[in-house]
């Protein structure tokens, strides 16, 4: 079964073709980045035009690369939320008129789900049920995964999510647009324990999370250092010490969270997934986790768990094609009803049902 996958939720216009039999045979991307990037931030506006003004020479890029033809197509997925109405819409719009042209069936995915489900298309894959940390710029979430459409919240972050922290960190920082991933490389380069930044609800015991306080802290240091220095630049070497002592902050407050969770649960898998997945310092912590199971009354203390951390490949960190060709065919794998044409910007995946169209 061949599915098409459109992914437009926000600046970057993703196709794949995902064959249930022979794997991923094409995804292409075009990301906006520099487009937004003189703006400082995504605009609305220009993000919509430009995912219709792609969505055709990528879709007929991966049929080329792919060797088969659009009557070859046994259904087409497309992000049905959440993202930006005007770049969801533009994706529906082609989904749907593909689709009734070829008289197949459309499939509206969760952009989340996707993530969730992008670590399956590497070759080592994780076994259900598992933990699952969504981390982006939009959304920073623990799920229970127990099956396709089958999805638990656990806890969120109630105010930034740390891919949302990490850019606004940059912006103050002085970094260009998108901040995130050059903080995370220059924090490499920052020293330890020149900087201390909060750990925002650590000892919460519960796994909400909160990574505005944080920012605010880096605000502060930044410009207790430009008083200081009697100039609005901030030394080289000092900018790599905030960004290290900021990515270490973020980082043990996820992997903390991350063995709440697993503890919670019961489960011994955590799956990682969105475009903070990517980072250096969290990969590094994680694949290192293990789990002391809580000590009982009266019993021999038991000895730490391994933890099987599983991260999707690079290219499927960020928004892309195929975690959203390969969440289609997954669900229409599960039979699961399928057609839409709306869009919805604002939509949890807890409210995704297992068994029920999305």
């Amino acid at each position: 079964m061949l599915v098409l996958g459109i992914e437009s939720s926000c600046d970057e216009t993703g196709i794949a073709l995902y064959d249930t039999e022979r794997g991923l045979l094409a995804h292409h991307l075009h990301t906006q980045m520099v487009m937004h990037a003189e703006y400082g931030g995504v605009v609305p506006e220009l993000a919509s035009r430009d995912h219709i003004r792609r969505v055709v020479p990528l879709t007929e890029g991966c049929l080329q690369e792919a060797g088969v033809a659009y009557g070859d197509i046994d259904a087409v997925a497309f992000t049905q939320g959440p993202g930006l109405g005007g770049a969801l819409l533009a994706g529906s719009s082609y989904a749907n008129a593909l689709a009734f042209a070829l008289d197949k069936p459309v499939i509206p995915v969760h952009h989340l789900e996707g993530h969730l489900l992008s670590p399956l298309l590497a070759d080592d894959k994780p076994d259900f049920p598992f933990v699952a940390l969504l981390v982006s710029g939009g959304h920073t979430q623990f799920m229970a995964v127990r099956g396709i459409g089958d999805y638990t919240l656990l806890g969120e972050s109630v105010d930034d999510a740390a891919g949302e922290a990490f850019d606004k960190t940059a912006k103050l920082l002085g970094l260009p647009y998108p901040g995130g991933a050059k903080l995370s490389e220059l924090a490499k380069l920052g020293r330890a324990d020149v900087f201390a930044f909060p750990r925002p609800m650590l000892h919460s015991r519960d796994l909400q999370m909160s990574f505005s306080g944080l920012k605010t802290a880096v605000l502060t240091a930044v410009e207790k250092v430009r008083e200081e220095c009697g100039s609005d630049d901030i030394p080289e070497q000092t900018r790599n010490d905030i960004c290290r002592a900021f990515q270490d902050a973020v980082v043990d407050v996820l992997v903390a969270k991350a063995k709440q969770a697993l503890l919670d649960t019961g489960f011994r898998t955590l799956v990682v997934a969105g475009g903070v997945g990517a980072n250096w310092k969290l990969r590094e912590a994680l694949n290192s986790l293990t789990v002391q199971p809580p000590a009982v009354k009266g019993r021999k203390k038991m000895p730490a768990e391994a933890v099987k951390v599983y991260f999707p490949p690079l290219a499927y960190c960020t928004d892309n094609g195929a975690m959203i060709a390969f969440a289609g065919a997954m669900r229409l794998q599960e039979q699961q009803e399928v057609g839409a044409f709306n869009v919805k910007p604002r939509w949890p995946l807890s409210d995704i049902v297992k068994g029920t169209s999305a």
